[in-house]
C-alpha cells in the first residue's frame, strides 16, 4: 500500500512538472512577440512625427507703446454731505412733506412745528418794544430810536429844578456874604442845590436805562421772530432724503431729529493706498471707479489726502469727487484705478496672446517654423494690451490665440 502510494505522489509531481514547463514556454513565447512588434512601433511614430503638418497661426511683432501707469485699489462710495435735520424750537409736528427717496431742492419746506405759540410771542414782543418806546418819547411804532435824553420830559423837568435851586444858591451866596442872609438860609439853599442837582442826574440815568429797555425789547422781539422762523424746517442744500425719524402731531422738544439729508452728486470716494505706493499719489490725479453691477466706468479727480499713515495696516487714506450720474449710491463698494502717470513707454503685446497655466504666464513665439514658449512678467493691462516687463524684446514675433498650440510644433504665418 505504501508502494501505491508513493507512485501516485511522484505521478502528481510529474503532472506539476508538465504544467510549469507549459505555462514558461507561454511567456517565452508571448516576449519575443513583444520584442519583435516595438521597432515596428517606433518607426511609425518617427514617421508620424516626420509628416506633421504645420499649423497656420497669426502673427504681431512684440512693440513699444505707450501706456498709463495706475494703481488699483479698493475703496466706498460715501455722501458728499450728510446732514439730520432738527427742529430749533420745541412744539408738536404739524407738517412733513417728505419720506424715505425723497428728492428736494435747497431751501424748500420739509416740516414745521405748530406756529401759534410763536405768533402770540412775537405780538407780546411788539406791544413791549411798543411801551418802551413811549415812555422815552418816541412814536410807538417806527424804525428810529435816536433819543436826546436833554429833550425828554423828565430831563427837562429835573434840569429846570436845578436851574431854580443853582439860582437860589447864588443870590444866598452874595446875600451871605452881605451879611444880609443867615448862615441857616445860606445851607438850605446849598442844600437844595445839591438836591436838585441829584434829581438831575437821576433822569439822566432814567433815560439811559430807558433807552437800555428799548435795547432789550428790540432784541427781545427779534428772538421771538427768529422762533417763529425756526418752527419751519429748511434743507440746507439739494439731496435725497435717507430716513425719516418723525411723524405728524408728534410733540418734540429743541434739537429732536426729524429727517437724515444726503447730498448725491458729486459723491466722495474714500480709499487706502498701502504705504509704498502713497509717494505717487498726488492731488489732481484722474481716478477711474468701477462698481458691482453697472458697467459703467466713472471718473473723477483726488481732491484730498490724509497727512498721516494709518498705523494699523499702513494705508494712506485719500479723498476723490465723483460725478454721479444718478445710478451710483453711497456705501457701495468700489474698485479703484488711479493714474499716477499719463502715459509711459512699454512693450506691449495682445491680451490674446497672453497663456496662463499653473499661475505662469508665457507667450508662444516663432523661431525658425516652430512655436517656442517664452514665460513672461506682465504689468499694467488696458482693454487690449498687456505690458511685458521681462522675458521679451522689441520685434520678436509671437501668436495670437495660440490655443492648445505646443512648443515644438511647426507652424505657418498666416499671410
Amino acid at each position: 500500500m505504501g508502494l501505491v502510494m508513493d507512485g501516485r505522489f511522484l505521478g502528481t509531481v510529474r503532472c506539476w512538472r508538465m504544467m510549469a514547463m507549459s505555462l514558461l514556454a507561454g511567456v517565452c513565447v508571448t516576449t519575443m512577440a513583444c520584442k519583435g512588434n516595438h521597432p515596428a512601433s517606433a518607426q511609425q511614430n518617427r514617421a508620424s512625427a516626420g509628416t506633421q503638418e504645420a499649423r497656420v497661426v497669426r502673427t504681431v511683432r512684440v512693440a513699444e507703446t505707450k501706456l498709463e501707469r495706475t494703481l488699483t485699489v479698493i475703496g466706498s462710495l460715501a455722501a458728499y454731505d450728510q446732514a439730520t435735520l432738527s427742529v430749533k424750537v420745541p412744539g408738536r409736528l404739524s407738517m412733513i412733506s417728505v419720506d424715505l427717496g425723497s428728492a428736494v431742492r435747497r431751501g424748500e419746506v420739509i416740516a414745521q412745528v405748530e406756529p401759534r405759540d410763536y405768533q402770540l410771542q412775537v405780538q407780546r414782543s411788539e406791544a413791549a418794544l411798543a411801551q418802551a418806546r413811549t415812555r422815552l418819547g418816541l412814536p410807538p411804532e417806527g424804525p428810529d430810536e435816536t433819543v436826546d435824553p436833554e429833550q425828554t420830559g423828565t430831563v427837562r423837568q429835573a434840569r429846570a429844578l436845578l436851574e431854580e435851586a443853582t439860582a437860589n444858591r447864588d443870590r444866598a451866596v452874595t446875600l451871605f456874604k452881605q451879611g444880609v442872609l443867615a448862615q441857616s438860609q445860606m445851607d438850605a439853599a446849598e442844600a437844595n442845590y445839591k438836591v436838585a442837582l441829584s434829581r438831575y442826574q437821576d433822569a439822566v440815568e432814567e433815560i439811559h436805562n430807558r433807552q437800555a429797555v428799548l435795547a432789550q425789547r428790540r432784541s427781545e422781539l427779534e428772538i421771538a421772530r427768529q422762533q417763529l422762523q425756526d418752527t419751519v424746517v429748511i434743507a440746507p442744500f439739494d439731496g435725497v432724503v435717507q430716513e425719516r425719524r418723525a411723524s405728524i402731531g408728534e410733540y418734540l422738544a429743541a434739537g429732536s431729529p426729524i429727517v437724515t439729508l444726503v447730498r448725491m452728486n458729486p459723491l466722495r470716494l474714500r480709499a487706502e493706498v498701502p504705504e509704498r505706493d502713497a509717494a505717487n499719489v498726488r492731488i489732481g490725479q484722474l481716478v477711474r471707479v468701477t462698481v458691482e453691477g453697472d458697467p459703467t466706468t466713472y471718473t473723477g479727480y483726488i481732491k484730498r489726502l490724509s497727512p498721516t499713515i494709518i498705523q494699523q495696516n499702513r494705508m494712506l487714506v485719500v479723498e476723490a469727487e465723483v460725478q454721479n450720474n444718478g445710478t451710483l449710491r453711497p456705501g457701495s463698494f468700489a474698485r479703484v484705478q488711479i493714474v499716477t502717470q499719463d502715459q509711459t513707454p512699454a512693450l506691449t503685446v495682445p491680451n490674446s496672446a497672453i497663456v496662463t497655466f499653473a499661475g505662469i504666464e508665457k507667450v508662444i513665439a516663432v523661431q525658425d517654423g516652430k512655436a517656442v514658449e517664452k514665460p513672461v512678467t506682465t504689468g499694467r493691462r488696458t482693454a487690449e494690451q498687456t505690458e511685458i516687463t521681462a522675458g521679451l524684446r522689441v520685434g520678436e514675433v509671437i501668436v495670437v490665440e495660440p490655443g492648445n498650440l505646443q512648443s515644438g510644433q511647426p507652424v505657418r504665418v498666416q499671410e
